[in-house]
């Protein structure tokens, strides 16, 4: 299967719309439109609605394939290019937002007293986002967070050759309003929680099906969607009374207008990853043993 007409799949779909595949793409309409032609006689399959455009039941089980697939050729790119690369003169830093700690301020500020002529960079994305950073050679390194029991490593995709390192373990916390019943409380057991209302924030708060899968519930239901990768943007939604969120009890300590009260069982903590190449770089290999000193 040809990987550029897999692209151009993923590209109509997403676009729903032919031109606007080819404009994303810098094609012809005409070359968009045999692509796709060319993977369906591939696949002896229709793949697309034409009208009105959109995946057929065959084009959507492909392209449940094509991401992971797609991503996996981009991580082989870049894990290639790594290996004949000049020694690196900036740090591209990805991270998810409850990640970027004063301890990761002060790590980077010590590595680049280190290397003085180092530039840096950092991007704040959700963690689906910053593995794929990596991955693809966007980030030199990534650092992401999540629930976990403790010591056990984040479930993160398997996509690609990377290493991961746990840099921090902080208790996990449910972020209340100040003026919520169960605010003054010490501790709070996660399952009593699972008929309240939530905000979905899974770029920035740890995403409600790790929760439901934590108390074996289905419950955690959504009352605000929340796409923003700003942690200060949500606590103010959960000080406004539009949902909980889970996060770690550091990074959600001294919000104004909410309350983080510890998750006493089931025993998870909030952990935070570092991702990179299997082979660093130097200023990679410098910050993570920073990070370790820092945590």
């Amino acid at each position: 299967m040809d990987p550029h007409l897999l692209r151009t799949l993923v590209a109509v779909v997403e676009h729903r719309s032919f031109s606007a595949a080819a404009r994303a793409l810098g094609y012809t309409q005409s070359a968009v439109s045999q692509h796709i032609a060319s993977l369906e006689a591939d696949l002896g399959t229709k793949l697309v609605e034409r009208r009105p455009v959109g995946p057929t039941g065959a084009g959507e089980r492909l392209m449940e394939h094509a991401g992971p697939l797609l991503l996996r050729l981009d991580a082989a790119r870049a894990d290639i290019a790594r290996l004949r690369a000049a020694p690196p003169t900036r740090l591209t830093l990805a991270c998810t937002p409850a990640a970027l700690t004063p301890s990761l301020a002060a790590a980077l500020a010590r590595v680049r007293r280190g290397a003085p002529g180092l530039a840096a960079g950092v991007r704040v994305l959700g963690p689906d986002a910053v593995v794929r950073a990596v991955l693809t050679g966007e980030a030199d390194l990534g650092l992401v967070d999540g629930a976990a029991a403790p010591n056990d490593p984040l479930p993160l995709p398997d996509a690609g050759p990377m290493a991961t390192v746990g840099v921090a373990e902080e208790p996990l916390a449910v972020l209340l309003p100040a003026g919520h019943p169960l605010a003054g409380r010490p501790a709070l057991r996660l399952a009593d929680l699972a008929d309240a209302h939530w905000i979905d924030a899974p770029d920035t708060a740890v995403p409600l099906a790790q929760l439901r899968a934590a108390a074996h519930t289905d419950g955690f239901r959504p009352r605000l969607a929340y796409g923003g990768g700003d942690l200060a943007g949500l606590v103010r939604l959960v000080a406004a009374g539009h949902g909980l969120a889970a996060t770690g009890l550091a990074a959600a300590a001294g919000q104004p207008g909410a309350v983080a009260v510890r998750i006493s069982a089931p025993r998870l903590v909030h952990r935070t990853e570092a991702v990179h190449p299997r082979t660093p770089a130097e200023p990679v290999r410098a910050l993570v043993e920073a990070l370790g000193h820092t945590a």
